[in-house]
């Protein structure tokens, strides 16, 4: 799976239509997308189909970002799944910069994390949550 990039943006009318628009005038796709706001400040979690680009468009537009790798993880589709494994990831020192729904198959749900320390995430997440 492509990189994953959290970036900041102004949590106002128009922030994601700017940061859409630099990215479609270069010919990105976006393959997965979630984000919010909360006062001035939102964000965006985005993989898209061409990680060098993106970081290009990024950096012209001096958009604070962490970009890293998606790690998949299998999470039980029901209550304390994602409890379970944010708990194993906060016991295991790992901060969650970002996480992506990725879809639900029966009892498991699919998400993709980009987080700070991905050495010490890759076991818990990719081990069956």
């Amino acid at each position: 799976m492509a990189n994953q990039f959290v970036v900041q943006l102004k949590n106002e009318p128009g922030s994601m239509a700017v940061l859409a628009e630099a990215l479609a005038a270069r010919g990105v796709d976006l393959r997965a997308i979630g984000g919010g706001g909360i006062g001035d400040s939102g964000h965006v979690i985005m993989t898209t189909a061409d990680d060098d680009t993106t970081r290009q468009v990024l950096d012209a537009g001096g958009y604070h970002y962490i970009e890293g790798e998606s790690i998949l993880a299998e999470v039980d589709d029901r209550p304390g799944g994602m409890a379970r494994i944010a708990r194993a990831l906060a016991d295991a020192g790992v901060n969650i910069h970002g996480h992506l729904f990725l879809g639900r198959w029966g009892d498991r749900a699919m998400f993709a994390f980009v987080v700070d320390q991905p050495e010490l995430a890759r076991p818990i997440l990719e081990r069956k949550g």
